[in-house]
């Protein structure tokens, strides 16, 4: 079966909607659907509690058990719940992909009196006051904890910066006395290594000592079978090597890893992948932008490029595709959200091709209530079926046109039925004739998005002339 993620979650969801207990029984649907991996969010305590998306980490160790930040639970669940949905989701054949946040800290039980320096915040390299000093939120007691897990307690000496002096209350990149930010990181704002909050110190031989003991405890607790890694553009390119070598070397199974590399910049990323050693796969980026612009061009994109200085054209076993996520929804700070009118066919164009591991937001196919954003559901469950049943063998493209683009699968002999043909436009309608191969003469093929209707008969030389409405996209399958 053809690989499916699913990111199970979107940015503004309720917090009584208790998500593990919904994933955990939405699991049997998921894996009638073709789904074959699950991204869930972060599930330890952050900053805020149980309103916490996930992405102020608190305390790694409290995944909803201890009564800290007011709230036992995080906004998804408790721990036992969470391990249930993991269980549920594995038990029906699906891998659960766990989102770890390792950059940074948020949510400080304690100030303490630290020197530091206040940086340029277009230009990290350059300092802008003399060195002062300043009171930092960087003293972590987890009180509600103890020492359950690890007695390892967060101090200033961990952290390489951070952007709050609580004794002048001022908002700024704070740089520590005797700190460096790590060297090999993005070079946006001179040097990306801060991000935000406590940036997390991983020229510290206890901090990454204790971020392996806790990436073992991780594993060992959860039994989940990879991790997201988020906004590794920040973290010193090395450090992932280390630690996945290191969380992966006593692990009884295969642990995959996509990492969050954010920008549309193709060789950030390859430069990325040569530091790690191809250690992780990334989310093509590159692609995602491309159907963001596609989508706000009307018919004045060439869809002949929409490949173009992507990840999945440079190295496709490496790349996780994705039309929208939690980050580019509409109010986040990476907002890019792709038009509802290109959707399907941003969709299309994951799904359906040989190449990249494709991603299915949460909020594209169960909605955004708080945003009006209406399910695509009805939609996908198309698309998927399509994936699972008819997107094999190899691939032929006729990206030849301006505004039409098409190719086909000519199918498996391991898959009953498969082939197809796909043929989307950014512009008025049209055809196209595709060459299916000679297995299929005689077969008829119908649209299964209902976008054109009749059938299309392949002729005896295995060729098809494929149909297309306007600023649409037609899939065309075996008709049953």
């Amino acid at each position: 079966m053809n690989g499916t993620m699913m990111q199970y979650f979107e940015w503004y969801l309720p917090e009584d909607q208790s998500l593990w207990r919904q994933v955990a029984e939405d699991a049997p649907h998921l894996k009638a659907l073709g789904i074959t991996a699950v991204w869930l969010p972060p599930a330890y305590k952050g900053a805020a509690g149980k309103s916490d998306v996930g992405y102020a980490p608190y305390d790694l160790y409290d995944l909803g058990e201890f009564d800290q930040k007011n709230s036992v639970a995080t906004k998804y669940g408790t721990v036992s719940e969470y391990c249930e949905a993991i269980s549920a989701l594995q038990d029906n054949g699906i891998e659960v992909y766990a989102d770890i946040v390792l950059d940074h800290r948020l949510g400080a039980d304690r100030t303490e009196n630290v020197y530091a320096c206040k940086e340029n915040d277009e230009n990290r390299n350059e300092q802008i006051e003399p060195i002062r000093p300043i009171k930092a939120w960087t003293q972590f007691d987890f009180p509600g904890r103890g020492d359950t897990y690890s007695d390892f307690k967060w101090n200033w000496t961990h952290f390489a910066g951070i952007d709050w002096d609580e004794k002048k209350e001022d908002s700024a990149v704070f740089q520590f006395q005797g700190k460096r930010w790590a060297s090999d990181v993005d070079r946006e704002n001179g040097n990306f290594d801060y991000l935000m909050g406590a940036d997390v110190d991983l020229n510290n031989h206890e901090v990454v000592e204790e971020l392996i003991r806790w990436g073992r405890w991780y594993l060992d607790k959860t039994r989940v079978n990879g991790f997201r890694m988020d906004a590794v553009k920040h973290i010193d390119f090395n450090f992932f090597n280390a630690w996945l070598d290191a969380v992966r070397c006593d692990w009884d199974q295969e642990l995959f890893a996509v990492g969050e590399y954010w920008s549309g910049d193709l060789e950030d990323l390859k430069r990325y992948m040569e530091t790690t050693g191809r250690t992780m796969c990334l989310f093509d980026v590159p692609l995602h932008y491309h159907f963001f612009d596609a989508s706000n061009s009307g018919d004045g994109y060439d869809m002949r490029q929409l490949l173009s200085n992507t990840l999945t054209a440079h190295d496709p076993t490496r790349s996780v595709t994705f039309v929208d996520n939690h980050d580019t929804q509409p109010g986040q700070s990476l907002e890019s959200w792709v038009q509802p009118w290109f959707k399907p066919l941003a969709y299309a164009f994951i799904l359906l091709r040989a190449d990249g591991y494709p991603c299915v937001f949460y909020g594209d196919y169960y909605g955004i209530p708080a945003q009006n954003i209406e399910p695509m559901q009805a939609l996908l469950d198309k698309l998927l079926c399509a994936r699972r049943e008819s997107a094999y063998g190899a691939q032929r493209d006729y990206f030849d046109d301006f505004h039409i683009i098409g190719w086909v699968r000519e199918g498996d002999p391991a898959e009953p039925e498969s082939g197809l043909a796909v043929l989307m436009t950014n512009g008025d309608g049209g055809s196209k004739q595709m060459y299916m191969g000679h297995q299929f003469a005689g077969k008829d093929f119908y649209d299964i998005t209902g976008n054109v209707e009749g059938t299309v008969t392949v002729n005896e030389n295995g060729d098809g002339v494929f149909y297309v409405a306007p600023g649409s996209v037609s899939v065309w399958v075996r008709t049953r």
